[in-house]
């Protein structure tokens, strides 16, 4: 299985959309409905005016699932609400396929991502997610990926919902 990565693009955002609507992505990602709101939030990302880094998962060199990083503490609100010193990168993503799901490719991508681009960095020694803790296949990729739960917290963006806090370090 040969897995890539590339920076995301304004030409990808119509994809991105696409996949924000099917239903296995729909039901953890609710945010953005409308493409309109996709470009919103996801274009300056694109653009670095935010410090996010989106990019597309690639499978054979075709997309496959949208993945991205940023530093918490570029975050405050983020960073208090999880409680994490200095040096930790978040990091968020999603299969797009729904064929490709509960086979591995997920927690395979996560793994690959962070040793590549996200401990690439120096300064980070330690990588965060917070998955839904209802999403029992996001927290398995999670774990198989080499990140254990630390903690659970409730998130008051995300409608009071209880999220499992993940953690690997370097």
């Amino acid at each position: 299985m040969r897995i890539g990565f590339r920076p995301l693009t304004a030409s990808d955002l119509p994809l991105l959309y696409e996949w924000l609507q099917q239903d296995h992505v729909k039901r953890w990602w609710t945010d953005r409905e409308t493409y309109d709101e996709v470009v919103k939030h996801y274009l300056p990302e694109i653009e670095a005016s935010q410090p996010t880094d989106p990019y597309l998962i690639l499978l054979e060199d075709r997309p496959a699932g949208f993945i991205q990083t940023y530093r918490v503490s570029d975050y405050p609100e983020y960073r208090d609400l999880v409680d994490v010193g200095d040096g930790v990168a978040g990091v968020d993503l999603f299969v797009a396929e729904p064929e490709l799901t509960g086979r591995g490719f997920g927690s395979e991508a996560l793994r690959r991502f962070v040793a590549e681009i996200v401990f690439s960095d120096p300064g980070v020694h330690a990588c965060i997610a917070d998955p839904d803790a209802e999403n029992v296949a996001s927290l398995r990729a999670f774990e198989k990926a080499g990140f254990r739960v630390v903690r659970q917290f409730v998130d008051p963006t995300d409608h009071d919902r209880l999220h499992a806090l993940c953690r690997l370090e370097r």
